[in-house]
């Protein structure tokens, strides 16, 4: 193992943590991840920082939380003000390239304000989130000018205006009628292109040209693939590789449905969650998203066999995530963005290849880690100093490396070959005590091979949601103002707190499956009350100040003599 010369940053969409075989699905076999896991680290504890696409993305990208970035949902803009990860590193003369999907919503209003050009380079640069785009393909509508793929498809023979809609996401009935994937009854049907048009393996085609282009210059790419996400058509053979019954059983009962929170029973009644209500829906759509994710496995199996032939794994930084989970299902919903670990908890991966990461390479961690660490861990690994008055996120080296890698939940959790046990589960810490200072007190406790280390790390996670695009806003008769909710989550507990409605609270150890809503139990309101202050607390810490650094700050501190201004003297 050598330094890291390389980034590969992998992202599957809409991926649930407990569907890979290294999380411990019993019948999804995923033997590329698992590998990847071996030879690096699983993170068992990993949280995205919002249940949906944007604004999960652009925490990824910037290092920041969405109320700070300010993308706080799929349609809304990312401010010129915000640098992303492409920017730190053209800045060091590295460019971040991209095959795939980003979400990225260009801010127009900011360019014209501060009289950009878009079609300058630097508007360019700015619409594109400072990604160099060898194909850019956001997958759940057609493909526009952005991306070659419908072009793609065309020379295979798939001879339509919109080869998309047509083959990519339809397949063909029993009556020999085109059926639309949109409609989820027909997702048992294999999609109309070749396995070797689809979308997963034209993306990975693009990622080993881009390899291949490269040679031995050094380079760092987001290969951001779109699936397993909706509309969740797979090609044959993948789309009968599993049955229903070689499902995960679906997560729900009768009771979550009494009493319900008022925003979340609002969700229930949006047509995603009353389709996934019905167990034809469950029995349908699941074989299909897993057959899409050993897809996506396979293809990922490809790409690492050339980068290993090529020499890459040995100077490549692998990272592999989701921007979300998907409930199929669980807790009466469709899609995603509450905040259940369905959801918000999603597969994380790292393989570093430097020699300091041998202390816990092939292990799985518990200390939790968010979205947010993957651009300082980054610039970490590139040697490219992070701006620490702007990133809100944390290097993961402090972990990889074995430094302050223990928890007081406990680091180590196995072999990363070996299944998960669950997100929920760990210690025993603060089942005693029923209020949320029984959580990990977020001091280290040693590292994984066992050393004493005083290195602290985070004992808790947040994540953000705005709902004001949606129907459950209107349905709570509520504004775009005051339509969102803040979470934070630790060892034992799950708290949200939703603007001008009821809060909610969960027993993660006493239920793992996020049943039992504790939001108004009077024998919990002291663990609510100290919950909302940790809320708070993040919130008044939150990095506000990013035109200038903090160690600009200190040189001017108590300076104004030396700037000729003697205010105050007798």
């Amino acid at each position: 193992m050598s330094t890291v010369q390389n980034v590969l940053f992998i992202m599957a969409d809409q991926l649930r943590a407990d569907h890979l075989s290294c999380y411990g699905h019993p019948y999804l076999q995923t033997p590329s991840l698992d590998a990847l896991a071996a030879r690096g680290v699983r993170f068992d504890r990993a949280f995205v920082n919002s249940g949906v696409c944007g604004p999960s993305r652009m925490s990824y990208y910037t290092g920041r939380y969405p109320s700070r970035h300010g993308a706080t949902w799929n349609r809304v803009p990312l401010s010129v003000n915000e640098i992303t990860l492409g920017e730190y590193l053209a800045g060091q003369g590295r460019e971040l390239a991209l095959a795939g999907k980003t979400h990225i919503i260009p801010d127009k209003a900011g360019m014209e304000r501060l009289a950009i050009d878009g079609a300058s380079e630097l508007g360019v640069l700015l619409s594109r989130g400072g990604f160099t785009e060898l194909d850019r393909y956001d997958g759940h509508h057609t493909p526009g000018q952005e991306s070659g793929y419908p072009a793609f498809l065309r020379r295979h023979g798939y001879d339509s205006a919109d080869p998309w809609t047509d083959y990519v996401i339809a397949g063909v009935d029993a009556n020999g009628q085109i059926a639309s994937g949109w409609n989820m009854r027909n997702v048992h049907l294999p999609s109309r292109v070749a396995e070797a048009h689809s979308e997963t393996a034209y993306m990975t085609d693009q990622a080993l040209d881009f390899m291949q282009r490269r040679g031995s210059q050094p380079w760092v790419l987001h290969l951001s693939y779109v699936k397993p996400h909706w509309p969740y058509m797979a090609p044959a053979p993948y789309h009968q590789r599993y049955t229903a019954d070689q499902c995960l059983p679906v997560r729900r009962n009768q009771e979550e449905l009494a009493n319900a929170h008022p925003v979340v029973a609002a969700y229930r009644q949006q047509e995603e969650s009353v389709s996934f209500s019905t167990n034809e829906c469950v029995r349908v759509v699941r074989p299909a998203y897993q057959g899409l994710i050993r897809q996506l496995d396979d293809h990922l199996g490809r790409l690492f066999d050339y980068m290993e032939g090529a020499g890459l794994m040995k100077n490549t930084l692998i990272v592999f995530t989701a921007d979300h989970g998907d409930f199929l299902g669980d807790h009466w919903l469709g899609e995603k963005e509450l905040f259940y670990d369905t959801v918000q908890r999603v597969p994380f991966i790292v393989m570093d290849p430097s020699a300091a990461a041998n202390a816990t390479r092939g292990q799985a961690l518990n200390d939790m880690v968010e979205s947010v660490d993957v651009v300082p861990t980054v610039l970490r690994a590139l040697g490219t100093p992070g701006p620490s008055h702007r990133l809100e996120g944390r290097e993961l080296q402090t972990l990889l490396h074995g430094r302050g890698a223990g928890s007081a939940s406990g680091t180590a959790s196995g072999a990363a070959s070996s299944p998960a046990s669950g997100a929920a589960s760990s210690t025993a810490s603060g089942t005693a005590s029923g209020t949320a200072s029984g959580t990990a007190s977020g001091t280290a406790s040693g590292t994984a091979s066992g050393t004493a280390s005083t290195t602290e790390w985070r004992d808790c996670v947040f994540s953000e949601l705005d709902y004001s695009f949606r129907q459950a806003r209107i349905l709570r008769g509520k504004t775009p103002q005051n339509a969102r909710a803040w979470s934070v989550r630790t060892d034992r507990w799950r708290y949200v707190y939703w603007l001008d409605e009821p809060e909610q609270l969960f027993d993660l150890h006493a239920d793992p499956d996020e049943f039992q809503d504790l939001g108004t139990s009077a024998t919990h309101a002291a663990t609510r009350l100290e919950l909302r202050q940790r809320l708070l607390d993040w919130m008044l810490r939150g990095k506000r100040r990013t035109t200038i650094s903090d160690e600009a700050v200190e040189k001017a501190t108590n300076a104004h003599k030396r700037a000729g201004v003697f205010f105050g003297q007798w």
